[in-house]
């Protein structure tokens, strides 16, 4: 070997160890980074027989199994988050059973009062008690049916805001799709285009498990796991309109809200459809399902409440038609108009609190004047309406005999059931995400190995110098000579 051939190959030497130092120290800097993929310096002998070493790129490594479990688990995570959240929003709205201010707290509460004013029925006060805890559970469940809609509508709005970050993630990969088609071709570096790919992958992985496809360019293809093409050689766009607002009659269904597109043509939104299993699919279960049934529940218990004390219940001096006690909106409640009930019932206006009406409570919303201070018997009637056990007439309850108490004391109970299932599931997609990132960075950046690594370097490093350094003093002797 000549001494030129010797210097050529130290120089070669140092300039991939160089290289190889660059490397490890940006392994290290970014060990906990997400969506970073470890380096390594590809070398291969020198060309057309120069000797040395010559580095070819830049090697990114990763595990695209437990990458693609991960991604999943992110979809179910996101989707258990979203149905935990809903679940524990309504049961903190219907609160805990028997406590003050409650659903079954409420009702509990209107028949005290009945019980109390009963006893004693002379008193304005016990009276004006009665009218103010029958307004009380009114409002309770009027704040209850709001909660449901909110909670639908902010599904909606999240749905929006998704289909939106959908869309922008599949422009942005199509844009680095054809940088590393480029880059491939041009023999450039693709490890950082890899890297924000990752990223942006990830950026979306909880809204709808996605199934990544690469082709023999480099470039990737997205699909949901249900089958629905994202991107495909272009960006396929999801489709969905926003819905101003939201009330209890609005439904997919009805035709008040959007479903899904994709590029153009209409798809299945619910849970059996190409986008199920992530984040947006529990935004559309909460809209669609989830939500409407708990507010058709709350609608069937309204309704029951206003049965129980309308013209046909205890109060003899109503005439047919005429609201009862508790009202729709200040009208007579229409068995044709229940959906919604629970957010319009209302105590009527006879006898509202503080208004000089409460000895009708008494009396009879229809009575002419106040009567016998002494008569207990409407107050009785009223407190039997309540807890006695009656097939509902909504379809929307369970048709089995129930009293009121307790429709509203299953109604709590299956709020908290739900919240307790949804932490059960929730809880679940959480250490399974766990485990799946911590393996997946377990096959990420080692910082002990690539410390090893940076010692073999500088090795390596070394002894390439002290090659140039022996050369350049035979080069000095020769020139002396």
């Amino acid at each position: 070997m000549s001494l030129t051939s010797a210097l050529n190959n130290a120089f070669s030497g140092l300039r991939a160890n160089t290289r190889a130092a660059e490397i490890i120290a940006t392994n290290i800097s970014n060990a906990t980074t997400e969506s970073y993929g470890r380096r390594e310096v590809a070398l291969e002998p020198g060309m057309n027989g120069t000797g040395g070493v010559h580095i070819s790129g830049v090697t990114r490594h990763s595990d695209p199994v437990v990458m693609a479990d991960r991604q999943n688990s992110d979809a179910s995570l996101g989707y258990s988050d979203s149905m935990y959240a809903f679940a524990k929003g309504l049961e903190n709205a219907v609160g805990e059973s028997g406590a003050p201010g409650s659903l079954t707290g409420r009702v509990s509460a209107f028949e005290n009062a009945l019980l109390s004013a009963a006893s004693n029925p002379a008193s304005t006060q016990r009276l004006e008690l009665v009218a103010t805890t029958a307004n009380d559970l009114a409002n309770t469940l009027n704040a209850l049916g709001a909660e449901v809609q909110d909670a639908r509508a902010t599904a909606d709005r999240n749905i929006s805001n998704q289909v939106d970050s959908l869309n922008s993630a599949m422009v942005r990969l199509d844009e680095i799709n054809n940088k590393i088609i480029k880059a491939s071709s041009t023999g450039g570096e693709l490890a950082s285009l890899l890297d924000e790919r990752q990223k942006v992958l990830d950026s979306v992985s909880e809204i709808v498990p996605l199934r990544v496809v690469e082709r023999e360019r480099g470039d990737i293809a997205v699909f949901t796991a249900g089958g629905a093409a994202l991107l495909d050689g272009r960006p396929y766009e999801v489709g969905f309109t926003q819905t101003n607002a939201i009330a209890a009659g609005t439904t997919l269904a009805g035709g008040g809200l959007s479903g899904l597109t994709l590029h153009g043509l209409a798809l299945d939104s619910g849970p059996n459809g190409p986008f199920a299993g992530g984040s947006l699919a529990a935004n559309f279960e909460i809209r669609d399902g989830e939500g409407v049934e708990r507010q058709a529940e709350l609608d069937g218990i309204a309704r029951d409440l206003i049965e129980r004390l309308d013209d046909s219940g205890p109060d003899g001096t109503l005439a047919a038609g005429d609201p009862g006690l508790f009202t729709d909106a200040g009208l007579a409640f229409v068995p044709a108009n229940e959906v919604g009930i629970a957010n319009r019932i209302g105590l009527n206006t006879l006898v509202s609190p503080s208004g000089g009406g409460a000895w009708r409570l008494r009396d009879g919303l229809g009575a002419a004047g106040p009567g016998e201070v002494g008569d207990a018997s409407l107050l009785q009637g009223v407190s039997a309406a309540l807890s006695t056990s009656s097939v509902p007439s909504s379809s929307n309850l369970a048709s089995v005999s129930r009293s009121f108490i307790d429709h509203s004391a299953e109604f709590a109970s299956a709020a908290s059931g739900s919240r307790v299932r949804a932490e059960n599931q929730r809880s679940f997609a959480s250490s399974q995400n766990i485990a799946l990132k911590e393996l997946e960075m377990s096959k990420g950046v080692d910082t002990d190995s690539e410390l090893q690594r940076l010692m073999q370097v500088e090795q390596q490093y070394a002894a390439s110098a002290k090659v140039m350094s022996t050369v350049d003093e035979l080069m000095e002797r020769l020139m002396a000579i």
